[in-house]
């Protein structure tokens, strides 16, 4: 563990997730990509009952109403595998304090989990959070699009988004804004652009400190990983 690090990401399982829902709704939609040894290992997806109303707006974005999502079982009902999730590996996701935001309203805290930023030591925090959007963003030129479709198009990973989602989709939810489709392209991002020109995959401390929006931040982490190499 106390190398982990320092190793490339596709050492460590990697969790991507990705919510449709909001303040007043609640989670109604989630997708979870769950990554081993750089490649997508399983999927897991479905809707969720509404806390309460569904804005009409929402709904006509994620394409979730109550007659979709009638008979589902709240979201809450799934602690034991997302904090399972947590206690495995590391979390991520496309602009991930929203979905930080939405799992924490459920969720404050996970069980005690592995601290990936100070190996060794047990936390109970659901970060840190892999971040696709900060990682764009620290990659792609200065004043490129972070949006999701943005970023996948920027690193031309839109026909193998395609593929993935006729792989694992569902019918009728094969599109920007569905949960499973928009965790397969922060999937694709990662997958894009977390490597050396030569397609080595970056260390997980270099993945994690690129996640990190605030520049203090960012080099704090890096210092991090930098203090672990120098006791080796």
């Amino acid at each position: 563990m106390a190398d982990r690090l320092r190793l490339p990401w596709t050492a460590t399982e990697i969790h991507l997730l990705d919510f449709e829902g909001g303040a007043l709704s609640g989670i109604l939609e989630y997708g979870v990509v769950t990554v081993r040894e750089g490649a997508v290992a399983a999927v897991r997806s479905r809707c969720c009952r509404p806390l309460g109303r569904i804005p009409a707006r929402e709904a006509e974005t994620h394409g979730l109403n109550r007659e979709a999502t009638a008979g589902q079982p709240p979201f809450s009902d799934d602690w034991e595998w997302f904090a399972g999730l947590r206690v495995g590996g590391v979390l991520g996701a496309h602009f991930a304090g929203v979905e930080a935001g939405l799992l924490r309203a459920v969720w404050p805290f996970p069980r005690l989990s592995p601290d990936w930023l100070r190996p060794g030591r047990l936390v109970a925090d659901w970060g840190p959070w892999i971040d696709t959007a900060n990682l764009a963003g620290a990659v792609l030129p200065p004043g490129s699009a972070r949006g999701l479709e943005a970023v996948v198009r920027a690193v031309g990973g839109q026909a193998r988004l395609e593929s993935l989602a006729e792989r694992y989709c569902p019918t009728g939810r094969r599109g920007y804004h569905r949960a499973l489709y928009d965790t397969l392209a922060a999937w694709v991002i990662l997958d894009a652009l977390a490597r050396e020109p030569d397609g080595a995959p970056w260390s997980l401390g270099r993945v994690l400190a690129l996640s990190a929006g605030d520049p203090l931040t960012r080099a704090a982490r890096q210092q991090t990983e930098l203090s672990l190499g120098e006791e080796h």
